[in-house]
Protein backbone atom coordinates (compact mmCIF):
# COMPACT_ATOMS: atom_id res chain seq x y z
CA UNK A 1 0.00 0.00 0.00
CA UNK A 2 1.36 3.67 -0.97
CA UNK A 3 2.56 5.49 1.78
CA UNK A 4 -0.23 8.34 2.99
CA UNK A 5 0.32 11.11 5.36
CA UNK A 6 -1.10 10.79 8.72
CA UNK A 7 -4.46 10.19 8.58
CA UNK A 8 -6.89 12.10 11.17
CA UNK A 9 -7.81 9.98 14.09
CA UNK A 10 -9.77 7.50 13.33
CA UNK A 11 -13.45 6.73 14.56
CA UNK A 12 -14.73 4.21 16.17
CA UNK A 13 -15.02 1.01 13.58
CA UNK A 14 -18.66 0.77 12.25
CA UNK A 15 -17.77 -1.18 9.22
CA UNK A 16 -14.85 -3.79 9.47
CA UNK A 17 -13.73 -5.72 6.29
CA UNK A 18 -11.14 -7.55 6.17
CA UNK A 19 -9.25 -9.92 3.47
CA UNK A 20 -12.88 -10.55 1.39
CA UNK A 21 -12.32 -12.33 -2.01
CA UNK A 22 -15.23 -12.54 -4.51
CA UNK A 23 -15.73 -14.71 -7.39
CA UNK A 24 -18.19 -14.82 -10.62
CA UNK A 25 -17.95 -18.06 -11.78
CA UNK A 26 -14.47 -18.66 -11.99
CA UNK A 27 -13.15 -15.13 -12.12
CA UNK A 28 -11.43 -13.62 -8.67
CA UNK A 29 -13.30 -10.26 -8.77
CA UNK A 30 -11.91 -9.23 -5.02
CA UNK A 31 -8.63 -10.45 -4.02
CA UNK A 32 -8.18 -9.62 -0.43
CA UNK A 33 -9.94 -6.35 0.02
CA UNK A 34 -9.36 -4.89 3.71
CA UNK A 35 -10.59 -1.31 4.76
CA UNK A 36 -12.73 0.43 7.51
CA UNK A 37 -15.28 2.77 7.94
CA UNK A 38 -15.81 4.89 11.05
CA UNK A 39 -19.09 6.21 12.93
CA UNK A 40 -20.03 9.20 11.08
CA UNK A 41 -17.38 9.46 8.32
CA UNK A 42 -17.80 9.38 4.70
CA UNK A 43 -15.29 6.90 3.02
CA UNK A 44 -14.83 6.83 -1.02
CA UNK A 45 -13.54 4.05 -2.91
CA UNK A 46 -11.62 4.94 -6.43
CA UNK A 47 -10.75 3.16 -9.13
CA UNK A 48 -10.93 2.64 -12.45
CA UNK A 49 -14.29 0.98 -13.92
CA UNK A 50 -13.76 -3.14 -13.38
CA UNK A 51 -11.37 -3.25 -10.54
CA UNK A 52 -14.31 -4.35 -8.02
CA UNK A 53 -15.42 -1.70 -6.55
CA UNK A 54 -19.40 -2.27 -6.72
CA UNK A 55 -18.33 -5.62 -6.09
CA UNK A 56 -17.05 -4.77 -3.11
CA UNK A 57 -20.39 -3.23 -2.15
CA UNK A 58 -22.70 -6.32 -3.33
CA UNK A 59 -20.43 -8.77 -1.36
CA UNK A 60 -20.91 -6.72 2.30
CA UNK A 61 -24.28 -6.40 1.24
CA UNK A 62 -24.83 -10.39 0.96
CA UNK A 63 -25.75 -9.84 -3.32
CA UNK A 64 -22.39 -11.70 -4.32
CA UNK A 65 -21.14 -14.31 -2.06
CA UNK A 66 -18.13 -13.22 0.16
CA UNK A 67 -15.40 -15.46 1.73
CA UNK A 68 -13.33 -13.34 4.33
CA UNK A 69 -14.25 -11.31 7.32
CA UNK A 70 -17.17 -8.41 7.43
CA UNK A 71 -18.09 -6.87 10.88
CA UNK A 72 -21.00 -4.19 11.19
CA UNK A 73 -20.72 -2.62 14.57
CA UNK A 74 -18.88 -5.23 15.23
CA UNK A 75 -20.95 -8.59 14.40
CA UNK A 76 -20.32 -10.61 11.70
CA UNK A 77 -22.25 -10.16 8.36
CA UNK A 78 -20.60 -12.30 6.05
CA UNK A 79 -22.77 -14.67 4.36
CA UNK A 80 -25.98 -12.93 5.62
CA UNK A 81 -29.27 -12.23 3.20
CA UNK A 82 -29.31 -8.79 1.74
CA UNK A 83 -32.62 -8.11 3.99
CA UNK A 84 -30.77 -9.43 7.10
CA UNK A 85 -27.90 -6.78 6.39
CA UNK A 86 -30.77 -4.01 5.79
CA UNK A 87 -32.13 -4.74 9.14
CA UNK A 88 -29.00 -4.92 11.06
CA UNK A 89 -28.76 -0.64 9.78
CA UNK A 90 -27.25 -0.76 6.86
CA UNK A 91 -28.06 0.34 3.77
CA UNK A 92 -27.20 0.35 0.23
CA UNK A 93 -27.68 2.33 -2.79
CA UNK A 94 -27.29 0.48 -6.15
CA UNK A 95 -25.56 1.76 -9.17
CA UNK A 96 -28.55 0.80 -11.29
CA UNK A 97 -30.70 2.71 -8.57
CA UNK A 98 -33.94 -0.07 -8.64
CA UNK A 99 -36.35 2.11 -8.01
CA UNK A 100 -40.53 0.69 -7.96
CA UNK A 101 -41.06 2.20 -11.55
CA UNK A 102 -45.08 1.28 -11.67
CA UNK A 103 -45.09 2.95 -7.55
CA UNK A 104 -45.53 6.65 -7.04
CA UNK A 105 -42.58 8.72 -5.03
CA UNK A 106 -45.17 8.14 -2.10
CA UNK A 107 -45.08 4.20 -2.42
CA UNK A 108 -41.38 4.05 -2.55
CA UNK A 109 -40.64 5.96 0.04
CA UNK A 110 -43.29 3.92 2.21
CA UNK A 111 -41.42 0.49 1.63
CA UNK A 112 -37.97 1.89 2.67
CA UNK A 113 -39.64 2.83 6.12
CA UNK A 114 -38.45 0.67 8.84
CA UNK A 115 -40.77 -0.81 11.19
CA UNK A 116 -39.99 0.57 15.02
CA UNK A 117 -37.19 2.20 13.61
CA UNK A 118 -36.52 5.68 15.78
CA UNK A 119 -37.44 8.77 13.58
CA UNK A 120 -34.03 9.72 12.29
CA UNK A 121 -35.36 10.70 8.89
CA UNK A 122 -38.86 11.49 8.14
CA UNK A 123 -40.72 12.29 4.68
CA UNK A 124 -40.51 15.96 5.78
CA UNK A 125 -36.98 15.31 6.41
CA UNK A 126 -36.61 14.59 2.21
CA UNK A 127 -39.01 16.72 0.92
CA UNK A 128 -37.09 20.01 2.64
CA UNK A 129 -34.04 18.34 1.21
CA UNK A 130 -35.36 17.52 -2.29
CA UNK A 131 -38.81 19.86 -2.69
CA UNK A 132 -39.26 18.27 -6.21
CA UNK A 133 -40.59 15.00 -4.90
CA UNK A 134 -42.81 16.42 -2.85
CA UNK A 135 -44.23 17.99 -5.97
CA UNK A 136 -43.96 14.68 -7.61
CA UNK A 137 -45.48 12.75 -4.82
CA UNK A 138 -48.17 10.62 -6.74
CA UNK A 139 -45.93 10.14 -10.13
CA UNK A 140 -44.36 7.27 -10.99
CA UNK A 141 -41.10 6.69 -10.39
CA UNK A 142 -40.51 5.61 -13.73
CA UNK A 143 -41.10 8.75 -15.54
CA UNK A 144 -38.59 10.57 -13.08
CA UNK A 145 -36.16 12.25 -14.72
CA UNK A 146 -32.48 10.14 -13.80
CA UNK A 147 -31.50 12.74 -11.08
CA UNK A 148 -34.59 12.48 -9.68
CA UNK A 149 -34.53 8.57 -9.50
CA UNK A 150 -31.63 8.96 -7.91
CA UNK A 151 -32.67 11.17 -5.08
CA UNK A 152 -35.42 8.76 -5.17
CA UNK A 153 -33.24 5.74 -4.62
CA UNK A 154 -31.43 7.36 -1.59
CA UNK A 155 -34.48 8.98 0.10
CA UNK A 156 -36.18 5.36 0.06
CA UNK A 157 -32.91 4.18 2.11
CA UNK A 158 -32.99 6.52 4.62
CA UNK A 159 -36.35 5.91 5.38
CA UNK A 160 -34.98 2.74 6.81
CA UNK A 161 -32.78 4.86 9.47
CA UNK A 162 -29.75 3.25 8.22
CA UNK A 163 -26.42 3.77 10.45
CA UNK A 164 -24.16 3.34 7.16
CA UNK A 165 -25.00 3.90 3.79
CA UNK A 166 -23.54 2.61 1.06
CA UNK A 167 -23.85 4.31 -2.03
CA UNK A 168 -22.69 3.59 -5.92
CA UNK A 169 -21.94 5.65 -8.61
CA UNK A 170 -24.35 7.87 -7.30
CA UNK A 171 -23.96 11.20 -10.09
CA UNK A 172 -23.36 8.97 -13.12
CA UNK A 173 -25.26 10.47 -15.80
CA UNK A 174 -26.43 13.49 -13.97
CA UNK A 175 -26.44 17.29 -14.55
CA UNK A 176 -23.75 19.53 -13.17
CA UNK A 177 -26.75 21.10 -11.12
CA UNK A 178 -27.87 17.50 -9.79
CA UNK A 179 -24.66 16.72 -9.27
CA UNK A 180 -24.38 19.26 -6.94
CA UNK A 181 -28.21 18.48 -5.49
CA UNK A 182 -26.46 14.86 -5.15
CA UNK A 183 -23.12 16.28 -3.15
CA UNK A 184 -25.08 18.36 -0.99
CA UNK A 185 -27.76 15.69 0.17
CA UNK A 186 -24.74 13.23 0.91
CA UNK A 187 -23.13 15.82 2.76
CA UNK A 188 -26.55 16.25 4.51
CA UNK A 189 -26.64 12.60 5.54
CA UNK A 190 -22.79 12.68 7.34
CA UNK A 191 -24.07 15.47 9.08
CA UNK A 192 -26.78 13.73 10.83
CA UNK A 193 -24.47 11.22 11.76
CA UNK A 194 -24.77 8.67 9.15
CA UNK A 195 -21.47 7.09 8.07
CA UNK A 196 -21.30 7.14 4.23
CA UNK A 197 -19.24 4.16 2.07
CA UNK A 198 -18.96 6.12 -1.35
CA UNK A 199 -17.83 4.23 -4.56
CA UNK A 200 -17.31 7.21 -7.28
CA UNK A 201 -15.57 7.91 -10.39
CA UNK A 202 -15.55 11.67 -9.91
CA UNK A 203 -12.07 12.48 -8.46
CA UNK A 204 -13.60 16.04 -7.39
CA UNK A 205 -16.51 15.15 -5.66
CA UNK A 206 -14.91 12.52 -4.02
CA UNK A 207 -12.17 14.66 -2.62
CA UNK A 208 -14.67 16.96 -1.74
CA UNK A 209 -16.75 15.02 0.24
CA UNK A 210 -14.83 12.35 1.93
CA UNK A 211 -12.73 12.50 5.27
CA UNK A 212 -10.29 9.15 4.15
CA UNK A 213 -10.45 7.20 0.52
CA UNK A 214 -8.99 4.16 -0.83
CA UNK A 215 -8.24 3.52 -4.27
CA UNK A 216 -8.89 -0.02 -5.78
CA UNK A 217 -6.40 -1.72 -8.55
CA UNK A 218 -6.47 -5.13 -9.73
CA UNK A 219 -9.52 -6.46 -6.98
CA UNK A 220 -7.38 -4.97 -3.82
CA UNK A 221 -6.47 -1.78 -2.30
CA UNK A 222 -3.82 0.09 -3.61
CA UNK A 223 -4.11 3.63 -1.72
CA UNK A 224 -5.58 4.54 1.84
CA UNK A 225 -5.16 8.16 2.40
CA UNK A 226 -6.39 11.43 3.13
CA UNK A 227 -7.75 14.08 0.05
CA UNK A 228 -5.27 15.83 0.34
CA UNK A 229 -2.50 12.82 0.85
CA UNK A 230 -4.15 11.57 -2.66
CA UNK A 231 -3.65 15.11 -4.43
CA UNK A 232 0.27 14.92 -3.24
CA UNK A 233 0.78 11.51 -4.75
CA UNK A 234 1.05 11.86 -8.36
CA UNK A 235 2.44 7.99 -9.32
CA UNK A 236 -1.11 6.74 -7.31
CA UNK A 237 -3.33 8.77 -9.49
CA UNK A 238 -1.30 8.00 -12.47
CA UNK A 239 -1.09 4.20 -12.04
CA UNK A 240 -4.54 3.41 -11.02
CA UNK A 241 -7.02 6.17 -11.97
CA UNK A 242 -5.90 8.54 -15.06
CA UNK A 243 -6.97 7.64 -17.73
Amino acid sequence: MSAAPALPQAAPALLEVEDLHAYYGKSHILQGVSFHVGAGEIVAILGRNGVGRSTTLKAIMGDVAPRGTVRFKGRPIAGLKPHLVARRGLGYVPEERAIFPGLTVRQNLALGEKAGAGARWTTADIFRLFPRLEERIDTPGGVLSGGEQQMLTICRTLMGNPDLIMIDEPTEGLSPQMVARVGDLIAEIAARGVAVLLVEQKLTIALKLSQRLYVMGHGRMVFEGTPAGLLENEAVRREWLEV
